[in-house]
């Protein structure tokens, strides 16, 4: 008997009926248990078959693997078997650190370039410079390769050496540099002081210290307006979450006590509250603004409900992700996992964000100079409900299920529509140029950040209003 086949029937020996019961008192685990065995033995079918009369040659790890694979997609677009490869990129990019060159970079029209090379790093140290183009990578050519592509290929094992090709503009022929791998932190963490009063502080990733970081910046910029800060702008656009108790820091450090998120799992009874942490830095009383769009999610929706529900801050932008689901990572060996959907989350005020995201309080659509001018407006992000086989926040009948499906479907397509006629309005603009690429992101020149601190501005002045009217 094979393996596989051994353990289909110690899994049918475990949860069969216990000898001398009266089988007619259970008859549903008997089928269960009968169905169960006869499917673990259509897939040592399968697999005995393809490794039998396939062909070619190929690994049973590979079938069982893909196998593996194709069963977690049946389940969410969240549930998902981890390999050896993405099970060590998800603890890098949790942790924040990975092995790399340092290099932020970015692609258009099939052209890798160098945006930036990262502060104290190999690429840094060995003269890369931004707007280079990248065109090998360990002597191979990087022609129709993705971005996401090129940048695994350049992360990898600390104290590995790697190459890279590049075409530098005004020098002829291909610049190498060879280069070594080192441990790469990431910085999570932005921040910078707007017209001398008002903190603007950009969070991109909830991975391990984000809350001390945003700690760290509060207390540097209240530093150098020596105590008198009007306002803060927390800037939660495009990042995706991370670490549910870096969600908890972070609201913690504006919320005085409360519940911060609750997760409801499979059983509704069964619910984990996580609450505000007490001790600790905070800062309870500066107004505050908070940025989302379309692309934030998951402890990005955290922190902007829990805020919200509290009325600590006000929501600008426009409608989150809704990404409100929880997923655990369980390991399996040394070197694989199952990441799975186990529960959803709730706001303070028990509103599930699943498939609906969180909603601002005051809407303000993202532009910049040219979009401005031409008055184009657009929803230009795809959400969790655009999700193959995503979950909705409450279970829904079959009659329910084909009218949200058709709905969604007609709100995509006009987004799909909008959005290709913001490209071609976009490649037929002569004031966008490549230049705009490597331009340094600055916060007081962005639309949305401006709208935030006149908001603060105004309630500034609405709050000397109410203190002299009181005296």
């Amino acid at each position: 008997m094979s393996r596989l086949a051994s353990m289909a029937l110690l899994s049918f020996l475990i949860f069969s009926p216990a000898q001398g019961r009266d089988e007619k008192k259970a008859p549903p685990k008997i089928t269960e248990n009968r169905s169960r065995f006869e499917q673990l033995e259509l897939f040592n079918k399968v697999l005995h078959l393809v490794e039998t009369q396939y062909y070619r040659p190929v690994s049973t790890e590979k079938l069982v693997e893909g196998a593996l694979k194709g069963m977690m997609e049946t389940l969410d677009p969240h549930s998902a078997f981890l390999n050896k490869d993405y099970f060590e990129k998800m603890q890098n990019d949790t942790a924040g650190e990975f092995g790399g060159l340092g290099l932020e970079v970015t692609q258009k029209e099939g052209v890798i370039y160098i945006i930036t090379p990262i502060d104290d790093t190999p690429a840094f140290r060995a003269g890369i410079k931004p707007k280079d183009k990248m065109v090998e990578i360990n002597h191979e050519p990087i022609v129709g390769m993705t971005l996401e592509q090129a940048i695994e290929r350049m992360r990898g094992k600390v104290g590995d050496k790697i190459h890279l090709g590049i075409i530098r503009e005004g020098e002829e022929g291909i610049k190498h540099f060879n280069l070594k791998r080192e441990i790469i932190k990431i910085k999570p963490v932005k921040s910078e002081l707007i017209q001398d009063k008002y903190a603007y502080i950009r969070l991109t990733q909830f991975q391990k210290r984000s809350a001390e970081s945003i700690e760290e910046a509060l207390k540097k910029i209240k530093a150098r307006t020596k105590g008198k800060l009007s306002g803060i702008v927390l800037d939660l656009r495009s990042n995706p979450g991370g670490l549910l108790d870096q969600a908890v820091d972070v609201s913690s450090l504006f919320l005085k006590e409360g519940i911060v998120v609750t997760t409801e799992a499979r059983d509704p009874q069964n619910k984990d509250i996580r609450y505000v942490k007490k001790s600790g830095y905070k800062d309870l009383t500066t107004p505050m603004v908070i940025l989302i769009n379309g692309a934030s999610a998951s402890a990005s929706e955290i922190v902007a409900g829990a805020l919200q529900d509290y009325e600590r801050a006000v929501i600008m932008g426009s409608q989150s992700f809704g990404k409100g689901s929880v997923q655990t990572v369980a390991q399996l060996d040394k070197s694989t996992g199952v990441k799975l959907t186990i529960a959803q989350y709730m706001t303070p005020k028990n509103r599930k964000i699943q498939a609906v995201g969180i909603k601002p309080d005051v809407q303000i659509e993202e532009m910049n100079q040219v979009d401005f001018e031409k008055g184009l407006k657009e929803d230009r992000y795809i959400r969790e409900k655009d999700l193959k086989g995503h979950l909705t926040a409450t279970i829904e009948t079959p009659e329910e299920k084909v009218i949200r499906e058709a709905n969604e479907r007609k709100e995509r397509a006009q987004r799909v529509k909008a959005m290709e006629a913001r490209r071609n309005e976009r490649k037929n603009s002569s004031k966008e140029k490549e230049d705009e690429l490597f331009k340094a992101y600055a916060p007081a020149e962005d639309y949305q950040v401006l709208q935030a601190i006149r908001y603060l501005q105004g309630f500034s002045v609405f709050e000397s209003f109410l203190k002299t009217t009181n005296k």
